[in-house]
């Protein structure tokens, strides 16, 4: 594993020269965290904002050049609990691709079960955006949906907010995921606390967090190299920028090429048990 100083000085620069001087990644990717936003489904306005569509075809015209050869779709904030669009993207690719949901907490475990079987591997509580508020909600509904559907939870907040909570998330049946790096410098010390109780962490939406990027990549490798997870957050709903090629590019030259294969493929093909059915 290599992260010196002066890999960090050198990612650093790439990224200020811009996208235009970053090279094509080398290597498959499992992209784990992308959305795909289908104006033929229901979409929900969430604090007067919905997003532009971004279908299928449009996604994979982005992603084949990077290596992209398998991936999570999410649901976001504006899909509200619809699952019509995901069992219908899941259901016209292959096993490489899966997905990441939200169900009311009510929902019957029959009716998780049968998205586990549609290669749902994932439920995602949105805090951040305000979809959720108690915390002892998400355990309830992260523990039944781990026991009827082998789902692990997804948690996107800013990770500072989750500190009085850090012991009741630790303790969950499945690890939790952390979307987008925790989202804020002052989160790290309860992202790092979590990695150690063995949650993995999104390396994602490089465009929408606030923090130094290379130093919190390094800093979570160094507490469990399984930890991170590459995505591209495609289409960066909402974000102050994209995502870039640089952004990849970021990944390789911080974590070093060994490092980086795992953090780009391995980890989260792994976490998504990409290749193996759903709960039955």
């Amino acid at each position: 594993m290599s992260m010196t100083r002066r890999g960090v000085v050198a990612a650093l620069g790439t990224v200020a020269a811009g996208a235009a001087r970053a090279q094509a990644p080398a290597g498959r990717v499992f992209d784990c965290h992308l959305h795909i936003i289908d104006p033929r489904y229901p979409l929900v306005e969430n604090q007067g904002y919905l997003p532009p569509p971004l279908t299928w075809p449009e996604y994979e015209t982005q992603a084949r050049p990077l290596g992209i050869t398998g991936g999570a779709v999410v649901s976001g904030s504006f899909h509200g609990f619809d699952q019509s669009y995901l069992r219908a993207v899941l259901g016209a690719l292959g096993p490489e691709w899966v997905g990441v949901t939200q169900v009311p907490n009510d929902i019957p475990d029959e009716a998780m079960a049968d998205l586990a079987r549609a290669r749902v591997r994932a439920l995602r509580f949105n805090v951040f955006r305000g979809r959720i508020d108690s915390v002892d909600d998400i355990v309830a509904t992260a523990t039944r949906a781990h026991a009827a559907a082998g789902w692990h939870p997804e948690i996107y907040a800013d990770a500072a907010a989750l500190a009085p909570h850090a012991d009741k998330l630790a303790k969950l049946p499945s690890p939790i995921v952390i979307d987008h790096l925790g989202m804020t410098e002052r989160g790290l010390p309860v992202v790092l606390d979590l990695v150690a109780a063995g949650a993995k962490v999104k390396a994602t939406g490089f465009g929408r967090v606030d923090m130094n990027v290379p130093r919190v990549l390094e800093a979570i490798a160094a507490r469990d190299p399984s930890a991170l997870m590459f995505g591209t957050d495609i289409p960066s709903t909402r974000a102050r920028r994209p995502f870039e090629v640089a952004d990849l590019e970021l990944v390789r030259r911080v974590l070093g090429a060994e490092l980086a294969e795992r953090v780009l493929w391995r980890n989260g093909a792994e976490k998504y048990r990409i290749g193996q059915a759903g709960r039955a």
